[in-house]
């Protein structure tokens, strides 16, 4: 049985407790989607007639514009947003006192601000005239690249320093270290965060309808309005429709930022080893009958004199003449005395 640095395992009567609390929690939850249901059908809601609106050509047609128009405002919100949080994160973290304290006075100011607000003062001209689109995408751009800002600069402080000196040490500038070594490690490791705030994008292009840009829940809104059917508003369909357009979108985002992550983790990064290969040349092999110790013939070192040459006097094919047959008589191996040296000597 393994522990959690956060919590101990649990042993078996907390299994079994968690069960029955599972399956009671579970019950409730069914208990009150059927009473739900049930009162939607008290209220027919669940009429035929209240759901074939939706096959109605011109509000396909309508859902479908209304679709492209939301996911083109995502696009270029997201986009923006991502590029305006690289720049803030650099002037967050830049060595100027003056860059770094606009960086932080302009995040701090419009993630405090509530986004409508911002969207809303952009549409009413507050910049120019604006389009609702570009309202919309600017807004989105603004405050997300603001929470994007502070997800990266989490990332990087994140990186060990020791990678930050090892790089400056080398001699690189600190763009290069931003570029090569601290961005690539922060978009990796704050990625799941990174896709969370872009699924908040994707839904609060919601925001749009504020400004009458048509997109999904504009659209809803006008379907629901202005297509009553037996004297009846076809809200609650309307509603369910659209609601199931959003998940699929944010669970398509979250999908695709799960491929991402795991492909990245498949990724072969780092530093190749080289495969082995047979050497040059093959080594050299000792010979066994080679003699070893004192008796070896010594190796002349670089540069040491050459062997004299032996004598030319012995015949060809003789012995060598003995050393000491030119001696005279009497001499020997032994050294003299020195003739100054008068010390031992007897008269």
């Amino acid at each position: 049985m393994s522990a959690s640095v956060l919590f101990d395992a649990p042993g078996p009567k907390a299994r079994v407790r968690n069960v029955i609390y599972s399956v009671i929690g579970s019950a409730a939850l069914l208990g009150l989607l059927l009473w739900v249901v049930l009162r939607l059908n008290e209220k027919g809601e669940f009429d035929g007639a209240l759901w074939d609106i939706f096959n109605y050509s011109g509000i396909r047609q309508n859902i479908f514009d209304a679709l492209l128009a939301t996911l083109k405002a995502f696009v270029l919100a997201g986009f923006f947003s991502l590029i305006f949080a690289v720049v803030l994160c650099v002037g967050r973290l830049s060595d100027h006192r003056p860059i770094r304290w606009v960086s932080v006075a302009f995040i701090d100011l419009f993630r405090s601000i509530p986004l409508l607000i911002t969207i809303f003062a952009l549409w009413v001209g507050i910049l120019g005239d604006m389009t609702p689109l570009w309202a919309l995408v600017l807004g989105l751009t603004i405050y997300n690249g603001c929470v994007q800002a502070e997800v990266l600069r989490a990332g990087i402080n994140s990186v060990p320093k020791g990678q930050r000196e090892a790089a400056y040490a080398l001699g690189m500038s600190k763009t290069q270290v931003m570029i090569s070594i601290l961005f690539p490690q922060a978009v990796r490791s704050m990625l799941p965060t990174i896709i969370s705030q872009l699924v908040v994008t994707l839904k609060d292009t919601s925001l749009g309808f504020m400004i009458l840009y048509p997109e999904l829940l504009y659209s809803a809104r006008l379907i629901a309005n202005n297509t009553p059917v037996n004297g009846t508003y076809p809200f609650v369909q309307t509603v369910t429709v659209f609601g199931v357009i959003y998940i699929a979108l944010c669970l398509a985002l979250s999908s695709l930022a799960t491929w991402i992550e795991k492909r990245g983790r498949r990724a072969k990064t780092g530093i190749v080893v080289a495969a082995a290969a047979e050497p040059a040349e093959a080594p050299g092999v000792l010979d066994a009958t080679t003699p070893l110790g004192p008796t070896a013939a010594p190796v002349d070192a670089p540069g040491a004199p050459a062997d004299p040459p032996e004598p030319t006097g012995a015949p060809e094919g003789g012995d060598a003449p003995d050393a000491g047959a030119d001696r005279p008589k009497g001499d020997s191996d032994a050294p003299k005395d020195d003739p100054g040296d008068g010390v031992g000597k007897s008269n």
